[in-house]
């Protein structure tokens, strides 16, 4: 799967989606964020949101440290007022709806938007929560034993790299 061409997938929906009406873009730290900052770019957007999760994961014991590194170098921040917002979160994988779980009880600690929309590069399915995508670059599978990580070149370009889980 190429990564930039779903990224330029996303990009047309969301032109297609600025048609129904204002919204902000929030992306999930870490791969999400890079992409929300590339579309609020490419779409001539005044700013984006980042959205940490790491204080509402779920398995916050078990991340430990990594998820403390995630909070401090890339926090939460969001430039724009949450109550009343149609917001989209924007993530670069999803696959069993924890994190997402997670970021929409961080984006509630800042308010109550009026709708939350939901846009991935890459779903790999195997849900453990009913939550699903509003806008998707692809479907993919993946095999369990293997994580999806979304990287960003120097010139801002994607790609997915296959790592195998810890």
């Amino acid at each position: 799967m190429n990564a930039e061409q779903l990224y330029g997938k996303l990009l047309e929906n969301l032109r297609k989606r600025a048609q129904e009406g204002s919204f902000e873009l929030a992306g999930l730290a870490m791969g999400g964020a890079w992409i929300a900052e590339r579309l609020a770019h490419d779409l001539g957007l005044p700013h984006f949101g980042i959205i940490n999760v790491a204080f509402h994961r779920d398995d916050y014991a078990e991340k430990g440290m990594t998820a403390l590194r995630t909070a401090s170098t890339m926090t939460t921040h969001l430039p724009f007022d949450v109550n009343g917002a149609n917001v989209i979160l924007i993530d670069d994988v999803l696959l069993t709806g924890r994190t997402v779980r997670a970021a929409l009880n961080e984006l509630f600690d800042f308010g109550r938007p009026a709708q939350v929309e939901l846009m991935v590069l890459a779903d790999r399915g195997n849900r453990e929560l009913p939550i699903t995508a509003n806008f998707v670059g692809e479907q993919v599978q993946v095999p369990e034993n293997q994580i999806l990580v979304l990287e960003k070149d120097t010139a801002g370009k994607f790609s997915f790299q296959l790592e195998e889980r810890e």
